[in-house]
C-alpha cells in the first residue's frame, strides 16, 4: 500500500490529545504543530484515523509544503504536486484557503492560482484540456503561514465532531470532539462512576459512554474519501469491521447526565438512542443543588453556564458559588469543569490542580481540574 502523509487538524489546546489518540491506534511517526498532528500512513490509515479520532477536527493528506512569495512560486511549485496519483480525471475539486503573516495576503488569489496549477497537472497525465468535475469530491486547501504554503486534501468531509448522533440541539450546544477531549483529559475508565450535571443535549455523557465501550465515533456517519476510487470498498469494510470487533456492549457503565431543564433532558435521551446507547445511560432532571452520591472515587465533568450576557453575571456568579458548596461534599471525587469566566476559582473557593486553556468554539475558556485522591487499587483474589 502507499504512504501518505496525514493531518489531523485540532483545535488549539488539544494538539497533544489528538497526538496521543493517533499513536494509540499504532502511528508513531508524529510530529506536534499548533492546531495540527502530522503523521504517516497508508490507505486504512485514512479509513481508521477517520472512524476513530475522538478529538480531531478533520484528517487531511498533505500534498506539499513549500516557501511561497509569489504568485509564480505558488503555481510552479503546486503543478509540480501528484495531484493525478490521487484525484481521478472527473475529480470536483474546489479549492479553499487561508493566509496568515504571509506577503501573499490575497486569499482568492491563492485560490485561483492553486485551481489553475492543479489543472495544468491533472491535463498533463489525462491529455484533456477542461474537466467536467462531476465525480467525487477532493476539497483542496491552500493554507499559507508566515510565507510557507501548506497543500492538503481533506478526506473527511463534514467536519469530525458531526458524529451522526446529534440531529437537535439545544442552545450553544458543545462540539462533540471538545467534550471528548474534556473526558480523554479526566483519564476516566468505565469502573468509576461518571456525573455531568449540566448535561444539556447529552454531549458529555454521550461521549463519555463511548469511550467506555470503546465505540468508534464515526461508526455511523460518512466520509468524502468513502467514494474515492484510490480507497477500495473492502478497504473501509475491514476498517469498519475492526470497528465493529472492538466494541464492547459488555462493559457495564454508570455515567449519569443531570440538567435542570427538561426540555433538553429529552434531546438527551433522543441523540443517546441515535447513538447506540439506549438505556447506557441515567438521566434525569434535578437541580445541581440535589447532587449527592454514595459512591466514592468518581468524576464530574461539565461545561455549566459562563455568563458572558451582563444580564446572566450575577446568576451564573451565584450558580458558581453554589457548586463550590455542593461538590465540597464529594470530596473524594475529581472535578472537571470547563468554563470562560476568569473568577471561576474565586466563587467556587477553590484553586484547581491545573488549568488548561481551550476553545469552545471561538470563546476562550479555561479547563479546571481538580484532583480528588486515588482510588485503592483492587487486589485479585488468588485461587
Amino acid at each position: 500500500m502507499a504512504e501518505f502523509q496525514l493531518i489531523a487538524t485540532a483545535t488549539f489546546g488539544l494538539e497533544a490529545v489528538v497526538a496521543r489518540e493517533v499513536k494509540a491506534l499504532g502511528y508513531d511517526k508524529v510530529k506536534v504543530e499548533n492546531a495540527r498532528v502530522t503523521f504517516t500512513g497508508d490507505e486504512k490509515a485514512i479509513c481508521r484515523s477517520n472512524l476513530w479520532l475522538r478529538s480531531a477536527d478533520r484528517v487531511l493528506i498533505k500534498m506539499g509544503e513549500f516557501p511561497a512569495t509569489s504568485f509564480e512560486e505558488l503555481f510552479e511549485k503546486t503543478k509540480a504536486l501528484p495531484w493525478p496519483e490521487i484525484m481521478p480525471e472527473n475529480a470536483c475539486f474546489p479549492v479553499e484557503g487561508k493566509s496568515i503573516r504571509s506577503g501573499l495576503f490575497s486569499v482568492p488569489n491563492c485560490q485561483a492560482i492553486v485551481k489553475k496549477a492543479v489543472v495544468e497537472s491533472m491535463k498533463r497525465k489525462y491529455r484533456r484540456q477542461w474537466f467536467e468535475e462531476t465525480g467525487p469530491r477532493y476539497t483542496i486547501e491552500v493554507a499559507l503561514l508566515n510565507d510557507i504554503a501548506t497543500l492538503t486534501i481533506d478526506t473527511s468531509g463534514a467536519g469530525l465532531h458531526k458524529r451522526g448522533y446529534r440531529k437537535l440541539s439545544a442552545r450553544a450546544p458543545l462540539k462533540e470532539t471538545l467534550a471528548a477531549a474534556m473526558v480523554m483529559l479526566s483519564f476516566w475508565n468505565p469502573d468509576r462512576i461518571l456525573a455531568d450535571p449540566f448535561c444539556g443535549s447529552g454531549t458529555i455523557p454521550i461521549e463519555a459512554a463511548m469511550i467506555g465501550m470503546n465505540m468508534a465515533p464515526g461508526m455511523w456517519r460518512e466520509f468524502a474519501a468513502q467514494e474515492w476510487p484510490l480507497l477500495k470498498r473492502r478497504v473501509w469494510e475491514e476498517a469498519l469491521e475492526e470497528a465493529r470487533d472492538f466494541l464492547r456492549h459488555d462493559i457495564p457503565l454508570r455515567i449519569r447526565g443531570t440538567d435542570v431543564d427538561k426540555e433538553v433532558l429529552s434531546l438527551a435521551r433522543y441523540h443517546a438512542s441515535r447513538a447506540g446507547l439506549k438505556g447506557r445511560i441515567h438521566w434525569q432532571q434535578m437541580p445541581v443543588s440535589d447532587l449527592s452520591s454514595q459512591d466514592k472515587f468518581g468524576i464530574i465533568i461539565c461545561n455549566p453556564p459562563y455568563g458572558q450576557r451582563l444580564e446572566d453575571a450575577a446568576t451564573v456568579e451565584k450558580l458558581y458559588r453554589e457548586m463550590g458548596e455542593v461538590f465540597r461534599k464529594l470530596d473524594t471525587w475529581s472535578i472537571y469543569v470547563l468554563t470562560a469566566h476568569r473568577g471561576f476559582e474565586k466563587l467556587f473557593d477553590r484553586r484547581a490542580d491545573r488549568r488548561r486553556k481551550l476553545y469552545n468554539g471561538r470563546i476562550e475558556c479555561q479547563y479546571y481540574q481538580f484532583y480528588g485522591p486515588r482510588p485503592p487499587r483492587r487486589v485479585e483474589a488468588t485461587r
